[in-house]
């Protein structure tokens, strides 16, 4: 009998090797002047002295995934977008506070190396640090043979961005007064993926090659539709109006994300009629018998990001989102709670 070996246990060195080769074209594309070094070290190096430029500067760090989202990866056997859901899911958590996203590193594992899927992964991931104006400064590749089948995967990443400390964004800025802005989101993001794949798959009986005419596309091209990244432009929109707060609209959908910003002596009220969600709601909600409570605690309804700002900024807010092609509206207001006991509440019916 042949001695045991890596290989043999189910770990292919040579096929890490070649991943790590076909992905450095598209590291190298998601950089910043203050990255030092290239892929291949033991860590990323990053020059913090570009820091002094800043009185106090506070550093913000962020880590996630995509959920079940990279299930519909890999049935489609599509991995060149589930990076820039990664991304999104991190530096928009981090613009929040008002931080600028710095860099980022990733973590990928798989049953199998499969040199060609890896550097798909690494491409989404790097151009969406590239949307994000941030850097991928490393990562790592894992392979876990008999934990995982050979075609399955996760990602998570970490991401680390930098703000001035007497600019954080939060819930101590937002006042009486204020408005809401909401942003659209491109469709259901990377949250809520295990009730949207029970409804199609496990109820409906779906294919993902399913040609849906409310999409105007299949399934599967619907529900792999990229995360929208905000995070440029609410840097964009920091530095041209007053802002307050901003709010992440991901798991916990619409109410419970704006929440986590608002003071506990106000209340926001958000008007639903103040847009149309996106078909995909809609096609889940009826599809699934999906109560509308459920989804909206549940799917974020077609806003992707909240802008609560002074009602003076309205109009600067508005053009400045319209200019970078984001679709933008009022929403609703920022009040005095009372006797509510409640931080936000969803009002009227959506438009449409």
């Amino acid at each position: 009998m042949a001695g045991a070996s890596y290989a043999a246990a189910g770990v292919d060195i040579e096929a890490g090797d070649r991943a790590v080769e076909l992905m450095k074209e598209w590291v190298k594309k998601a950089t910043r002047p203050e990255v030092v070094g290239g892929l291949g070290g033991f860590a990323g190096l990053f020059d913090a002295s570009a820091l002094k430029r800043y009185e106090r500067p506070l550093l913000a760090s962020a880590t996630d995934g995509v959920g079940t989202k990279v299930a519909i990866a890999q049935k489609m056997d599509v991995h060149d977008t589930i990076g820039h859901d990664l991304v999104g899911m991190v530096v928009d958590d981090l613009v929040v506070t008002g931080a600028e996203p710095l860099f980022m590193t990733d973590y990928i594992c798989v049953g199998k190396v499969v040199p060609e899927r890896v550097a798909a992964i690494v491409k989404g991931i790097a151009e969406g640090c590239v949307l994000a104006g941030c850097a991928l400064v490393g990562g790592e590749t894992a392979e876990h043979p008999g934990l995982l089948g050979p075609d399955d995967y996760d990602v998570a990443g970490a991401g680390t961005g930098v703000v001035e400390a007497d600019q954080v964004l939060g819930a101590d800025r937002i006042r009486a007064g204020d408005v809401v802005v909401a942003m659209g989101s491109s469709g259901l993001h990377s949250n809520g993926y295990s009730l949207v794949r029970h409804v199609f798959f496990d109820r409906a009986g779906w294919a993902l090659d399913r040609e849906v005419a409310e999409f105007g596309r299949t399934l599967g091209q619907e529900l792999l539709e990229p995360t929208k990244i905000y995070s440029l432009d609410c840097l964009a929109l920091i530095r041209a109006a007053e802002v307050h707060g901003f709010s992440h609209i991901t798991g916990g959908g619409l109410a419970n994300n704006l929440a986590r910003v608002v003071p506990d002596s106000l209340h926001a009220s958000v008007d639903r009629s103040t847009w149309t969600p996106g078909a995909v709601f809609d096609v889940v909600g009826e599809l699934g018998q999906v109560a509308r409570p459920e989804l909206e605690k549940t799917l974020n309804m077609g806003v992707g990001m909240i802008a609560v700002i002074p009602e003076q900024s309205v109009d600067v807010t508005l053009a400045v989102l319209a200019d970078r092609g984001v679709d933008a509206w009022v929403a609703g207001s920022v009040s005095e709670r009372g006797d509510r006991t409640e931080a936000v509440t969803l009002t009227g019916d959506y438009a449409g």
